[in-house]
């Protein structure tokens, strides 16, 4: 592939991407918005949507994993950089590709917080789940006579042998 085509094509998937991060980071946002209100409805809605646009993102990055590999370059960071030399010399793409990852960045920590969110949220729900299981558990014990007995709660502190 010629240098200048490489260089069109890797600037609009850049383009695109950037484009397609930025949108997931108003989607992120809108998701903590709706987690903060234990708005489930809308949450799971927002979800899908959150999805679909990260499905989008990987058909982008697709589209440059298969750029990289046509001009024999691996589809790593040092790959990619390898291709913007290669391809840009003048280094005309290195503001774009900077933006995109500076707002790849961004969706992470984003995405960080929400998931802490979550899981704060879950394991208080678990908490409360094993007070509520633990209340109704019925501990057996024997008795001092040696006969099946149901306890209620307390702990054996000494025993006398």
């Amino acid at each position: 592939m010629e240098a200048g085509l490489c260089r069109e094509k890797l600037g609009a998937l850049m383009a695109q991407e950037t484009h397609l991060l930025e949108e997931l980071s108003r989607l992120l946002e809108k998701e903590h918005e709706y987690l903060v209100a234990s708005e489930v409805v809308s949450l799971e809605e927002a979800s899908r949507e959150r999805q679909r646009c990260v499905a989008r993102i990987l058909a982008l990055d697709e589209e440059r994993r298969v750029l990289c590999l046509a001009s024999g370059r691996t589809h790593d960071a040092k790959g990619v950089q390898e291709l913007l030399r290669w391809c840009d010399p003048q280094g005309t793409l290195a503001a774009v590709w900077a933006k995109c990852l500076a707002v790849a960045a961004s969706c992470r920590k984003l995405n960080d917080r929400n998931g802490a969110l979550v899981g704060a949220r879950l394991k208080h729900v678990q908490e409360r789940l094993g007070v509520l299981i633990e209340s109704r558990r019925e501990t057996v014990t024997y008795g001092a006579r040696g006969a099946h007995a149901t306890g209620g709660s307390g702990r054996v502190l000494a025993t006398k042998a």
